[in-house]
């Protein structure tokens, strides 16, 4: 079902290819300055978006084996995922007997994580299996001291974790499906080769960018090129969009079975994961995806992209190497140095009161589409945020 889907929207790619137009919004659309910068608003979209919704904290490939492990900083909550034999789990990375970070390390494989401050030991399912000097200590419920597991759902090759341990939403429904779709990239079976981290503006000012190609042959002219095109086609599920391409090129598939189509057409453009997810493919050194996994800064002005790198072969030659590392580079530098050095220097502008408004048009259904959803969200209480994806 889902690669029909996928292939569907390739051939409305193809019609829109043949007819030179593309997918538009109804009208153009406004979007406040103060939301790019208001310190109240942005602690509101911290608390209501990132503390509530389900974000991607990691990819299968970064923990692939039974052990593993991966530590992570998000939205200021320190965070623990691990591979268990009962699947993937994530808990806060923090003792609980006296709140000191648990794991050090960025990533490794354990059977036990020991407290560096009092020597407390936990198992990879969060049950504390050890307590230093226990007699000394007094008499503990030990099932009452593990570890504080979060809501975590592994699914298409990546992993889905709510930073509320108390969240009732189910991150399944949350998806709205979405899952499926990306499942058909087989993330599962990829190989994780790298991650970087680029500094940027406002999480929407870095955002926007993600769910535009209106901007790429004009910002990114010196690095992909001029003819790389402007206009996109959306498709969506629930708050999560898909950019693809008016292409006329398609035609040479269309006569073929959907399983005929090749992956690596059907299956590029640019998949986006509210609230800060991008996934675009790429192909120095092999096939490969850039994962930017946007998560908002300490102060309303500021964000923080980890760039993790898949490919679907892990590179073996030299040459493979070399192409690879000179992609990641490249794309470390077209967004540090031309899509966020942009947004920072627009940000500081926004603040100056000159317009009141950021303007998005008709061509920018994604960037309407993302920002209708922020303000949906903000105005949904807890009770009722599951009703928001029953009906997408």
């Amino acid at each position: 079902m889902s690669r029909a889907q996928i292939v569907e929207m390739a051939r409305s790619d193809l019609e829109y290819g043949r007819k030179g137009t593309q997918d538009q919004a109804k009208g153009l659309f406004k979007v406040p300055v103060s939301h790019y910068f208001d310190p109240d608003r942005f602690r509101e979209e911290t608390e209501k978006i990132f503390h509530r919704l389900p974000l991607v904290l990691g990819a299968s490939a970064e923990i692939p084996k039974l052990g593993d492990f991966k530590t992570i900083e998000a939205v200021g909550k320190q965070i623990l995922i691990t591979r268990t034999k009962k699947g993937v789990k994530a808990f806060i990375n923090m003792c609980s007997h006296r709140g000191a970070r648990l794991v050090q390390e960025s990533c490794g494989s354990a059977h036990r994580f020991t407290c560096p401050y009092h020597a407390w030991t936990f198992n990879p399912d969060g049950d504390l299996v050890a307590v230093y000097s226990a007699k000394e200590f007094g008499e503990l419920d030990k099932e009452s001291y593990g570890l504080t597991r979060l809501p975590c759902l592994e699914s298409a090759g990546l992993v889905w974790v709510t930073l509320d341990p108390g969240s009732e939403l189910d991150i399944g429904l949350f998806l709205s499906g979405y899952d499926g779709l990306l499942a058909e990239f087989g993330f599962g079976t990829w190989h994780h080769q790298k991650t970087q981290r680029v500094e940027g503006p406002n999480w929407k000012v870095a955002y926007d960018g993600y769910l535009d190609y209106y901007h790429l042959p004009i910002l990114h002219r010196e690095t992909f090129g001029t003819d790389i095109g402007n206009k996109a086609n959306y498709y969506s599920w629930g708050p999560h969009t898909r950019m693809g391409r008016p292409d006329e090129t398609l035609q040479e598939f269309e006569d073929l079975p959907d399983e005929d189509w090749p992956d690596e057409r059907i299956m590029a453009g640019v998949w986006t994961i509210f609230p800060h997810i991008s996934i675009a493919s790429f192909y120095g050194g092999g096939r490969s995806v850039m994962i930017s996994q946007l998560f908002p800064g300490d102060t309303p002005e500021t964000s923080h992209t980890n760039q993790i790198f898949l490919m679907k072969e892990k590179p073996e030659t030299e040459q493979q190497i070399r192409e690879a590392e000179a992609q990641f580079a490249l794309l470390e530098y077209v967004v540090e140095e031309e899509d966020y050095a942009t947004g920072i220097a627009l940000q500081k502008n926004l603040r100056l009161g000159a317009r009141d408004h950021v303007l998005f048009g008709r061509n920018e259904r994604g960037g309407q589409y993302f920002h209708n959803w922020v303000d949906r969200i903000l105005e949904t209480d807890d009770e009722n945020l599951s009703d928001l994806f029953l009906t997408g």
